[in-house]
């Protein structure tokens, strides 16, 4: 079962190595990190590099994909035509199409999304709607048939899981969870908004839109739904 990671310039890390430490333990797994070109990729830390072992090309059909967001890159990655394109292709034959975090809205700017329900990380839950997606912005996971995505981050790891016992069956999936000794007790209850006092959501969002502000993303921000606007127009006029 071939597994595409998606590796874009900007990435949140743990989007992508998170799934990877659960996704890779599957019975005949062969993971693929993939990207524009093999290389190294720097994530948004601007400081810790992965690496793309793959090309898009290279990757024609892979079974299942996992597209990762990015706190300073997603709508750079949005705009991207290559990877988009890819996505739209490999789509049609995937097994499963997942995200994490705002990887959904790449998925979204490639047009998988369309009316489909979806979550993404809670700073950017609007967006989903405005890309035509349905947020459900309470849940961790969200399945639309062969579609599942992921909320912030860290649920990038609970949507690896509940995909192994989808693929796998569950005891396989604990297998790997005690493996990992995936166990999560946080010392603190304020991974979601409902649960986060005023103050930290105030502080968490300005941290993230200074963090976007600081990115690529600025350049970026209005070519994709522009791009979308007019492609679903011209779908219209040639009707």
């Amino acid at each position: 079962m071939q597994i595409a990671i998606v590796l874009y310039p900007g990435i949140t890390a743990l989007d992508a190595v998170g799934p990877y430490e659960v996704l890779h333990l599957m019975p005949d797994a062969e993971v693929r990190f993939v990207g524009a070109e093999p290389g190294p990729v720097v994530a948004d830390s601007g400081v810790l590099f992965l690496g793309v072992t793959h090309s898009y090309a290279e990757t024609p059909a892979p079974d299942i994909v996992l597209v990762p967001g990015s706190s300073v890159a997603t709508a750079t990655a949005m705009a991207d035509e290559e990877l988009t394109g890819w996505l739209r292709r490999v789509h049609e034959t995937t097994a499963w199409t997942t995200s994490v975090c705002s990887g959904a809205l790449i998925l979204a700017a490639a047009g998988i999304l369309e009316g489909v329900p979806a979550t993404t990380h809670w700073l950017v839950q609007p967006m989903l709607a405005t890309l035509g997606a349905e947020p459900r912005p309470d849940q961790r996971i969200v399945r639309s048939g062969r579609i599942a995505t992921a909320a912030g981050v860290s649920a990038g790891i609970d949507l690896a899981l509940w995909l192994a016992g989808e693929v796998c069956g569950r005891e396989r999936a604990e297998v790997i969870q005690l493996m990992a000794e995936y166990d999560p007790r946080p010392p603190f209850d304020a991974g979601h908004p409902s649960k986060a006092a005023e103050t930290v959501r105030e502080k968490a969002r300005a941290e993230l839109l200074q963090a976007v502000a600081d990115g690529q993303d600025a350049i970026a921000v209005p070519q994709a739904p522009w791009r979308q606007a007019i492609e679903s127009f011209r779908g219209h006029t040639h009707s």
